[in-house]
């Protein structure tokens, strides 16, 4: 009886193991940066959103590779201002849900949704996210500062 017991008890904690790091496989796949089909904010020029309030479609033919995703842009010259400095154009979050990230979760983001707050753009889930984001943008952008990026360990992307 005690041999079967220990065997059984090794075989649950070996299951318990592979369980334990399979998890951390899937809690470690969020990328840092949200993209589709390996391309930024659907295609969206992020300089147009910082400089001229708008949300532009970019080109193919305007743009480049940074932090292993396509970013793309309107034109050659907002193409090299990020180039220059991604830092200052890319979306905060990654271009993830701001407001999703605020409430320690991921979620996709529709590039017509956002919001351009103290020279940083924060994109949202859809415009009524938006709406509810603008409302405590303050308190959401202090509670997304703490939860990111430790977010992107700890959870997988809602649609």
């Amino acid at each position: 009886m005690h041999r079967l017991f220990s065997f059984v008890f090794k075989v649950i904690a070996t299951f318990a193991m592979i369980l334990f790091a399979s998890s951390l496989v899937v809690l470690t796949e969020s990328p840092p940066i949200y993209q589709e089909e390996g391309v930024a904010i659907n295609g969206y020029d992020p300089v147009a959103y910082i400089e001229s309030v708008s949300a532009v479609k970019g080109s193919q033919e305007f743009s480049t590779e940074w932090m292993g995703v396509n970013w793309q842009f309107s034109t050659a010259e907002n193409r090299d201002k990020f180039i220059a400095n991604p830092n200052s154009y890319a979306p905060q979050y990654g271009g993830y849900c701001a407001y999703a990230v605020s409430q320690n979760g991921l979620a996709v983001t529709d590039p017509l949704a956002f919001t351009v707050h103290e020279g940083k753009l924060y994109l949202n889930y859809n415009q009524f996210v938006t709406r509810l984001w603008r409302q405590g943008m303050n308190r959401f952008i202090e509670k997304g500062d703490a939860n990111w990026p430790k977010v992107l360990q700890t959870n997988s992307i809602s649609n």
